[in-house]
């Protein structure tokens, strides 16, 4: 049985779902869909406005954070300092063997909606199908401890998907790549950096609030600073 938010508020609240597919998009119309709320999982978008957690329908909102306006917190140069031994690389995303034994140890933390592959995420061809993408790999010793990826347009970027090593959870990697993305798309001089869906009510994406210079979009054509 489902449990609503408060009556009122799921009565003001836009009722949304929509989905479409698309191979190949310029940065300029990838920016208008990321503006608009739109997120993407390899040629598969798509938009909501509700989310349900664990019989719970909760209000989803879409996040961006104004890149030339974020800082660091506490916390977050805290996790940056702990992975300052990691070797961190970027370069066009081509997973093969070594993301997706990586993605099988990361889904082990989830009991339920598991995805089969890190393809579910990402398509068959996630450097270009739709527009290009980036990957971000950590290493220690040699080895792939986290990973995560990004898609850019003209003046945004988003971020996909990430995995980490649950054996690593001390440090906190899925917070240290969108770190790493953050200072990538601040690097390229682009304006926004669109980290993925959230809920108003508490969730397990409670992480994605906790960063500076944030906003939500309210499904009704603008982006409201989020006050947490």
């Amino acid at each position: 049985m489902l449990n609503f938010p408060e009556s009122h508020l799921l009565h003001s609240w836009p009722l949304l779902f929509e989905q479409m597919e698309c191979l190949s998009l310029s940065p300029e119309d990838w920016d208008e869909l990321l503006a608009n709320g739109w997120r993407h999982f390899g040629k598969d978008f798509f938009r909501s406005s509700i989310m349900e957690e664990t019989t719970q329908l909760k209000r989803q909102v879409a996040l961006r954070v104004e890149v030339d306006e974020f800082f660091r917190t506490k916390s977050q140069r805290r996790v940056w300092r702990k992975n300052e031994d990691l070797e961190v690389a970027l370069a066009p995303a081509l997973p093969g063997e070594e993301e997706e034994a990586l993605f099988l140890k990361h889904s082990q933390r989830f009991s339920r909606n598991v995805p089969e592959s890190l393809s579910v995420f990402l398509g068959a061809k996630p450097d270009g199908v739709p527009c290009p993408c980036t990957q971000v790999s950590v290493r220690q010793g040699g080895d792939l401890v986290a990973a995560s990826f990004l898609a850019c347009g003209a003046e945004g970027c988003s971020s996909i998907y990430g995995i980490f090593d649950p054996e690593l959870s001390s440090r906190s990697l899925g917070v240290f790549t969108m770190l790493v993305e953050l200072s990538y798309a601040r690097e390229k001089g682009l304006r926004f950096y669109y980290s993925g869906y959230a809920t108003l009510e508490p969730s397990c994406y409670d992480y994605k609030k906790a960063f500076s210079a944030l906003s939500y979009f309210d499904w009704k054509g603008k982006w409201i600073p989020y006050q947490g």
